[in-house]
């Protein structure tokens, strides 16, 4: 069922109230999500983006319950992920030869995905317009990295709503559609979660584009996502906020992480958070077990810190798997200006601290030379270790 966004666009996609993981399980939904797909009908029909393959039929089912769908003139394709394409192939099987308006790029990523070379591709690049008739045009805009080489924005003139795709976004499920109607909780919770998993290791593309959005000086009432809820209340908040989490976001926070055997490094992981939290009362202080712990809400959190405590056992002269694969999460996002303190248990080598180190400073971590290597159980020795450790994490 199409849903008003202005005048005579409408939202037209699925909305995913139980998703609960996507990149296969790389990313973790915890409030569901939606595929947005629009349609603009001025003289001309367009449709832009559409959704991912398993709800092709019911997409494309209930598109011609509200318009003939030969009466499309042209289908949009922002991006070529999946999760936006997936019903083009089906869709054109019904009006071959309709035209694909997209990057170059995006060409590659189609037919790489759904082996179609006959589809009738229109490249565009920024700058480009497709007259939509009633004197409207689109105004296309690449957003390449953000977060594929491929992307790009569409800008509907007259009624001024940015089609951003994978940009401004959130995966959340909002039945009311807008961003003003949804739990803002929820949303911005939702909204950093997205940036700092998605959009973080390309920072410096996004914050490039933003200039070069707000340098265009174009009116944007409406910012259309293709996930999550659309901003139409100061929609320019969203932007905004991408700017200010753009470079090199800290806020007085400090995250401790960690994974144990027999939780001799959970006692230190909660000593070193008490010891933060004496010296710093002001510093907001967290402690995550990263088996425990959701690893996108985790990334989240380093996101706001300034600094992380990192801890792991000693496990066959190394750190445990688990530690090992969040440290290689960690470093595909690209934090910058944030320090890191080690620590860990053993029982008989003890390489856990070194590893950590070397892993955390190839991530970008600035890692301060006090660190805990305690053997077997913490004891009173270690205290001024823990101290030491708190200090150096602690000092602006």
């Amino acid at each position: 069922m199409k849903k008003l966004i202005r005048n005579n666009v409408y939202w037209v996609g699925k909305t995913d109230w139980e998703l609960d993981s996507f990149h296969g399980g790389d990313y973790s939904i915890n409030h569901g999500s939606s595929q947005n797909s629009y349609l603009v009908k001025e003289e001309k029909t367009v449709l832009i983006d559409t959704v991912w393959m398993p709800h092709s039929a019911e997409f494309i089912n209930n598109l011609a319950d509200e318009i003939d769908l030969h009466s499309i003139d042209f289908i949009v394709a922002n991006h070529g992920e999946v999760d936006h394409s997936g019903a083009l192939p089906a869709l054109l099987e019904k009006i071959p030869g309709t035209p694909v308006y997209c990057t170059a790029n995006a060409v590659k990523s189609l037919t790489g995905q759904y082996h179609h070379p006959e589809w009738n591709f229109k490249v565009v690049k920024t700058g480009d317009t497709l007259d939509v008739g009633n004197g409207k045009k689109l105004l296309f805009m690449e957003m390449k990295m953000l977060h594929w080489p491929d992307s790009m924005a569409s800008y509907l003139t007259g009624d001024n709503i940015l089609f951003s795709n994978d940009s401004f976004g959130q995966h959340l499920a909002v039945g009311e559609l807008f961003a003003d109607r949804a739990d803002q909780c929820f949303l911005w919770e939702e909204a950093v979660k997205y940036y700092v998993n998605i959009l973080n290791p390309f920072s410096i593309f996004v914050k490039k584009k933003i200039e070069e959005i707000r340098a265009m000086n174009v009116q944007i009432d409406i910012i259309a996502p293709s996930h999550g809820a659309i901003w139409r209340d100061n929609p320019m908040q969203i932007v905004d906020k991408y700017y200010q989490w753009s470079q090199d976001y800290r806020e007085d926070q400090i995250s401790v992480i960690y994974d144990t055997m027999w939780d001799g490094t959970k006692t230190l992981a909660h000593q070193i958070g008490e010891a933060i939290a004496g010296i710093s009362p002001q510093t907001k202080v967290k402690i995550f077990n990263i088996t425990k712990d959701d690893k996108n809400d985790i990334m989240t959190e380093v996101f706001k810190s300034r600094a992380i405590a990192l801890g792991s056992p000693t496990v066959m002269g190394d750190i445990l798997s688990s530690v090992s694969g969040w440290l290689q999460f960690l470093g595909e996002l690209k934090f910058k200006n944030k320090k890191a303190a080690v620590f860990g248990c053993y029982g008989w080598s003890g390489e856990s601290v070194k590893v950590l180190r070397e892993k955390l400073t190839a991530a970008g971590f600035a890692v301060a030379e006090p660190e805990v290597r305690c053997n077997w159980n913490p004891t009173q020795a270690e205290h001024e270790k823990i101290i030491a450790v708190a200090r150096a994490l602690a000092e602006k």
